[in-house]
Order: structure tokens, then C-alpha cells, then sequence
């Protein structure tokens, strides 16, 4: 009999700890959910308050401790969110990753294939950011605002890209189609931009024309100057040239004309001698003899006088 009542409160005691193992499962359950919500919406209230990172922080602890797979989704979709917001494109772009990796069918890649192309465009990739705008766009109805705003952002990566034609098509597209889109004033902004750039790039080649132009102008100027100069030395050469010929043609003639004048005084000399020795007077004939060889001493200076002032 007693072996009977020691075995029936033990019994209980086991019944008891099942049924209380369910409800302490169930509250423990609810006060992770309860944590999640806090947390998560702590970090919606830091977001709409453009403090990013805090409420990066505060998803991310939602994130780790939330209970099913949508809410860990949701939570990992407003990190990529906050990153973005923060300009951390890098570790926004690896949560996206993440988020396709592990949850592929959570509803949202329409948004971060978008979201993604942001990334790309904010990066510097044009060109990847051009091709996951147009993935967006091919999954994405006309008549939806996002698409107008992805239109936008490939006329963004076109005009980074130096491609203004093909960025102004899309801008106009904006404009023609999208009028309530919040791109239409930016996108209107920019085809006057584009406009202008065109101005600018018309007036720079008029420019460089004319600038090459004139380059061209002095050039040739330059080459006739030289030209003249060239042609100025040659004359004066010529000059100088023609001038030494005269001197020596005319150095020349004032020698023949000395010459002939020495053989006239010479004869006139040996005249004068025969005529002196003719007539036998010793002291005469040294007197006249005296006075030819001075006349012809005279002569010859003269002549040489005359012929160095002709050389001067």
C-alpha cells in the first residue's frame, strides 16, 4: 500500500513538467518574437530619422534572432536599405547576395535588382548597372513610377559615360511618358544640360579651328619673313660682290694708265740724255740728268698716290 502511494505523486509530477514544457516553449517563443519586433522597429524609427547606421545595427540584431524566414528576410532587406542610404554600396551589395542566396523567393528581387544597379552606378560601373536597370525594367509594367526612375539612371550611366546622344533618348523618354515621375524636372534639367554641353562642344571646335588657323597664318607668315631675309642677304652678297669687281677693274685701269705714263717718262728721259750727251756739257748733263730722274721719281709717286685713292 505504500509502494502504491509513492508511485502516484511521482506520476504527477510528470504529467505536470509535460504540460508545463509546451507553455514554457510558447513563452519563450513569444518573448524572441516580442524582442524581434522591438528591435525591428526600433531600427524602422532610427531610419526614418536618417540615423543609417544605428539602425543598420539595430536590423541586424533582428535579423539574428528572428524566428522564420520571412522575418529574417524582411529584416535583411531593410540592412541592404540602411547600407544604402549610408553610402556603404559595398556592404550593401554583399547582403544582397546573401539575400538571393538564401531567400531567392522572398518577392523582393524586382526591388534589388534595382537596388543592385544603384550600387553599380554609385560605384562606377556603369556598364553592370546599365544591364541590371534593363533586368528591372524587362520584370517591371509600364505604368509603374519605378520604372521611370530606372529609365532615369540609365540615362545617368550613359551620361557618365560620355554618351550624351544615347542618355538624352532616355531622358526624353521620361518626359514623354512619365510626367508625374519624380525624374521628370531632373530629367528635364538634364537635356538642357546636354543642350548646352553640345554648345560648348561646337564652340571648342570653332575654336580649335580657329586657333589651328591661325597657327597656320604665322606659320606662313614666319616662312615669308625668313624667305626675305634670305633673299635680303643674297643681294647684299650680290652687292658686295658687284662692288669688289668695280674696285678691281678700276685698280687695274689706274695700273695700265700708270704703266703707259712710266714709258712716256722714260722716254722722255732717254730723249733728254741723247740730247745732253749730244752737246758734251759734263756739269749740264748731270744737272738734266738729275732733273729727268727726279720727273720720273715724281711721276711714279704720283701715279702710286693716285692709284692707293682709287683703292680707298
Amino acid at each position: 500500500m505504500s509502494k502504491k502511494n509513492t508511485i502516484t505523486p511521482f506520476i504527477w509530477l510528470l504529467f505536470l513538467g509535460l504540460f508545463l514544457l509546451p507553455a514554457g516553449f510558447i513563452f519563450a517563443q513569444q518573448t524572441a518574437q516580442e524582442r524581434y519586433t522591438i528591435s525591428f522597429q526600433n531600427g524602422a524609427v532610427l531610419y526614418r530619422e536618417s540615423r543609417w547606421m544605428e539602425a543598420a545595427a539595430h536590423f541586424r540584431y533582428a535579423q539574428e534572432i528572428a524566428g522564420n524566414r520571412e522575418d529574417w528576410a524582411d529584416a535583411l532587406y531593410w540592412i541592404i536599405m540602411s547600407e544604402l542610404a549610408a553610402a556603404d554600396y559595398g556592404s550593401a551589395l554583399r547582403d544582397m547576395d546573401e539575400l538571393e542566396r538564401n531567400h531567392p523567393g522572398s518577392g523582393r528581387s524586382a526591388d534589388i535588382a534595382y537596388h543592385r544597379a544603384r550600387a553599380y552606378y554609385y560605384l562606377g560601373y556603369y556598364e553592370d548597372a546599365l544591364i541590371q536597370f534593363k533586368r528591372f525594367c524587362d520584370s517591371t509594367d509600364d505604368d509603374d513610377l519605378r520604372k521611370a526612375a530606372a529609365f532615369f539612371w540609365m540615362g545617368e550611366c550613359l551620361y557618365s559615360m560620355g554618351q550624351l546622344e544615347k542618355a538624352e533618348e532616355f531622358y526624353n523618354w521620361i518626359i514623354a511618358r512619365y510626367p508625374l515621375s519624380p525624374k521628370y524636372e531632373v530629367s528635364a534639367y538634364r537635356i538642357d544640360l546636354i543642350k548646352q554641353k553640345k554648345i560648348e562642344a561646337e564652340l571648342l571646335t570653332l575654336l580649335r579651328w580657329t586657333h589651328e588657323e591661325a597657327l597656320r597664318t604665322s606659320e606662313d607668315y614666319q616662312r615669308k619673313i625668313r624667305t626675305y631675309e634670305q633673299a635680303l642677304i643674297i643681294s647684299q652678297q650680290r652687292v658686295d660682290d658687284l662692288t669688289r669687281d668695280s674696285t678691281v677693274t678700276e685698280l687695274e685701269t689706274e695700273n695700265v694708265s700708270l704703266q703707259q705714263r712710266i714709258t712716256e717718262a722714260e722716254e722722255e728721259i732717254r730723249i733728254l740724255q741723247d740730247h745732253l750727251s749730244s752737246e758734251g756739257e759734263s756739269k749740264t748733263n748731270d744737272e738734266l740728268i738729275d732733273r729727268a730722274r727726279q720727273m720720273r721719281n715724281d711721276t711714279q709717286i704720283k701715279a702710286l698716290e693716285d692709284m692707293l685713292r682709287g683703292s680707298r
